[in-house]
C-alpha cells in the first residue's frame, strides 16, 4: 500500500502541474482524500476496478485501480485519442504496444501514446493491480 501512497502523491503531483481549470470548483479536504473501500469497488469478469478520481471529478483527468485475474486481461488491445499511463502496483503484466510485447513487474510505468494499440494483461499467478491514469476529452 505504500507504493499505492506514492503513486497517488505522483498522480496529484501531475494534477498540480497541469493547467487546472478547477478553479471554479471549491474543494475541501474530504473531496481531496480518497482512500480504498473494496466495498466501493466496481467488480469486473476479470477482477474488480476502483475510481480513485473519475471523469466527473476535475476536468476529464481520471486515476482508477484495475484488478485482474491471473491469465485475464480487461479487454483486447483497443486504442483511442486519448494517451494513457499503467503503473504496475503488484503481479506481473504483459504489456501490448502496437504489436510488440513486454513482460513487467511492480513498480513499472508503462506509457500508452494517443491512438496507439495497446493492452495490458495478467502474466503471472497472482492478483496484477495497476494504476490507469488518463483525460479524457470532454464532450
Amino acid at each position: 500500500m505504500k507504493i499505492l501512497l506514492k503513486s497517488v502523491i505522483l498522480f496529484c503531483m501531475y494534477i498540480s502541474s497541469q493547467t487546472i481549470n478547477a478553479q471554479d470548483k471549491t474543494y475541501t479536504i474530504e473531496d481531496c482524500v480518497n482512500t480504498f473501500s473494496k466495498d466501493e469497488a466496481i467488480p469486473t469478469k476479470v477482477g474488480y476496478q476502483y475510481w480513485f478520481a473519475d471523469k466527473e471529478f476535475l476536468d476529464g483527468r481520471t486515476l482508477k485501480l484495475s484488478v485482474v485475474a491471473p491469465g485475464k486481461s480487461t479487454h483486447a488491445p483497443h486504442q483511442h485519442p486519448e494517451d494513457e499511463f499503467f503503473y504496475v502496483l503488484e503481479g506481473t503484466a504483459r504489456f501490448y504496444l502496437d504489436g510488440k510485447e513486454v513482460v513487467v513487474e511492480a513498480n513499472t510505468s508503462l506509457y500508452c501514446p494517443p491512438n496507439s494499440m495497446h493492452g495490458i494483461s495478467n502474466a503471472g499467478d497472482i492478483e496484477l493491480k495497476y494504476l490507469v491514469i488518463k483525460k479524457y476529452e470532454k464532450q
